[in-house]
C-alpha cells in the first residue's frame, strides 16, 4: 500500500525545494549580464561598498536552516542525512508563509571523540557562511551544544541568528498563556508555573514566562529525574540551576498540586486526571509532547482545566512555530537587524496575543472559514474580541499573523538600535508585507 506521507516527498522529484531564478536568461545580452562579464559589475559595488551585497545578492531574503541531526522531532538522535527533510520542510514554511527563501544545511563530521555535539566545530562551520545569508536558523540541535552554539554565534555574526526550537515555542507559549491568564482574570506575577521538559524549549519557555512577568521563584522545573530542587544543583547544567527552587516537592505530581499553569514539553501521558484536579482552580495546560500529549484534552478539561493547548493541529490552540519564525525573520531581515534581541522576542509574543483579541475583517474571516471550517461553525472567530478558552493564539493560517508579527519585530528592531535599515511608516510597511506575500502565492 502506498504510503502519502513517503509519496508526498518523493514525487514527482525527490525532496520537497528547487532553485528558480529571478531574472532572465534566454539571450545573449541576458547571458552576459547574469554572468562575465556583466556581473563583474555588481561585484565591484559590494567591494566598494559591502553593503551593497543587499542591493545585488539575494543574501537579504536568504535564510540558512542548520542542524546537526542530534535532537529532529520527536525522533530524536537520527543524524544528519535523516534530519534533512525537516529541514527542508522548514524551508517550504518559510517560504509559504513569509516569502523567504530557505536553504536547509545539515552538518556532519561535527561531533567529539566522546560522540557527542562539539560546538566549536559547528560555531565554526555556520560562522564561515555568513557572507551567503542574511538569517541564520538553527534547529534541531541537542542541548546542551545548543545553548552554547546560538550564544556563540550571535556574538560572531552580524545577522540575525534564531534557535527555533527554544524560542520559536517560547515565544507562541508566552503568548497564549498571557491571553489565558487574561481571559480567567488571573495575574502573571502571582501565578505558579510548572515546567514538565527541562532541554532547550522547557528552559527558553521558563525564561521568557519570566521576563513576561511570571515570578522565577514561582515555578517549579521537572526534568527526568524529577523537580530541579537545590538540594540536586550540583552537576546541573548552567542553564537547569537556574530553576532550581527551594522546595519539597519531588515528583511532577508533587509539583502541580495547587499549581495555576502547566506547560509539558516532555513525554506522553506523564499526566493524569488527578494531577490535574490538583492544581489550582482554572488550571492552564499546555501538554505539547507530539504527537501524544502529556494529557489528552478531554481528559485534562474533564479534570477541571480552563484552557487547553498542545502541539498538535486536531485540537485547539495548537502552539505551532509557524505562529513565530516566518514573522520574526521577515521583521529582522526588513529592518536588516544584526541580530534577534528579546525586546524582539517578546514583541513577537505581544503582537500574537494581540492578534488573537482584534476583531476579525470579514475577509479575513472568510478565508479562516475556509481553512478551519468547523472552527468557523461554532463561531470561533465572531465578535469584537473573538479571544475565548478555546482561541487564545492566532490560528496558523490567519494571513494578519506573519505582517502583524514582522511590524512588532521591525519596530522593537529600530527601537533598540540593531535595525540597519530605515522604515519610517511601520503601518504602511505591515500592509506592504501583507500585500507582497499574497503575491507571492499568486
Amino acid at each position: 500500500m502506498s504510503n502519502p506521507n513517503l509519496d508526498y516527498h518523493a514525487i514527482p522529484v525527490p525532496g520537497k525545494l528547487s532553485i528558480e531564478a529571478t531574472k532572465p536568461c534566454n539571450t545573449q545580452a541576458e547571458l552576459s549580464m547574469a554572468y562575465s562579464p556583466g556581473v563583474a559589475d555588481p561585484c565591484l559595488e559590494i567591494h566598494a561598498k559591502p553593503e551593497n551585497v543587499y542591493d545585488y545578492t539575494a543574501k537579504g531574503n536568504l535564510v540558512a536552516v542548520v542542524s546537526d541531526g542530534t535532537a529532529v522531532l520527536g525522533l530524536g538522535d537520527i543524524g544528519p542525512h535523516a534530519g534533512l527533510p525537516v529541514m527542508e520542510g522548514k524551508s517550504v514554511l518559510f517560504k509559504r508563509f513569509a516569502g523567504i527563501d530557505a536553504i536547509g544545511i545539515c552538518l556532519s563530521h561535527v561531533r567529539g571523540k566522546d560522540g557527542r555535539t562539539d560546538p566549536a566545530r559547528v560555531i565554526e562551520t555556520v560562522e564561515r557562511l555568513e557572507p551567503a545569508f542574511g538569517g541564520i536558523n538553527l534547529e534541531d540541535i541537542g542541548a546542551p551544544a545548543c545553548f552554547e552554539i546560538e550564544e556563540e554565534l550571535k556574538k560572531r555574526m552580524p545577522i540575525p541568528v534564531f534557535h527555533d526550537d527554544q524560542h520559536g515555542t517560547a515565544i507562541i507559549c508566552t503568548a497564549g498563556i498571557l491571553n489565558s491568564l487574561k481571559i480567567l482574570g488571573k495575574d502573571v506575577s502571582s501565578v505558579r508555573m510548572v515546567i514538565n521538559g527541562a532541554g532547550a524549549a522547557g528552559i527558553s519557555c521558563a525564561e521568557m514566562c519570566v521576563r513576561a512577568g511570571i515570578r522565577r521563584e514561582n515555578i517549579l522545573m521537572c526534568d527526568s529525574k524529577g523537580v530541579i530542587h537545590r538540594g540536586r544543583a550540583e552537576g546541573l547544567s548552567a542553564q537547569k540551576a537556574a530553576f532550581a527552587a527551594e522546595t519539597s516537592a519531588r515528583t511532577l505530581a508533587d509539583a502541580l498540586s495547587g499549581a495555576d499553569v502547566f506547560l509539558g514539553l516532555s513525554v506522553a501521558n506523564c499526566v493524569t486526571r488527578e494531577m490535574v484536579a490538583s492544581m489550582a482552580k482554572d488550571p492552564v495546560i499546555f501538554a505539547m509532547a507530539n504527537p501524544v500529549p502529556e494529557i489528552a484534552p478531554a481528559e485534562a478539561v474533564a479534570a477541571g482545566a480552563a484552557v487547553v493547548g498542545t502541539g498538535r493541529s486536531d485540537f485547539h490552540n495548537q502552539v505551532n512555530n509557524v505562529l513565530g519564525f516566518p514573522g520574526i525573520f521577515r521583521g529582522a531581515l526588513d529592518s536588516r537587524a544584526s541580530s534577534i534581541n528579546e525586546e524582539m522576542k517578546m514583541a513577537a509574543a505581544l503582537a500574537l496575543a494581540d492578534l488573537a483579541s482584534r476583531e476579525i475583517p470579514a475577509q479575513i474571516k472568510d478565508y479562516l472559514s475556509t481553512a478551519y471550517p468547523k472552527d468557523a461553525d461554532n463561531g470561533m472567530f465572531d465578535g469584537a474580541c473573538p479571544l475565548s478558552r478555546e482561541y487564545v493564539i492566532p490560528k496558523p493560517f490567519d494571513p494578519r499573523v506573519v505582517p502583524h508579527v514582522a511590524r512588532a519585530v521591525a519596530e522593537a528592531a529600530v527601537r533598540t538600535g540593531v535595525a540597519r535599515a530605515v522604515i519610517d511608516d511601520f503601518n504602511a510597511y505591515e500592509k506592504q508585507v501583507a500585500a507582497r506575500i499574497a503575491a507571492g502565492r499568486q
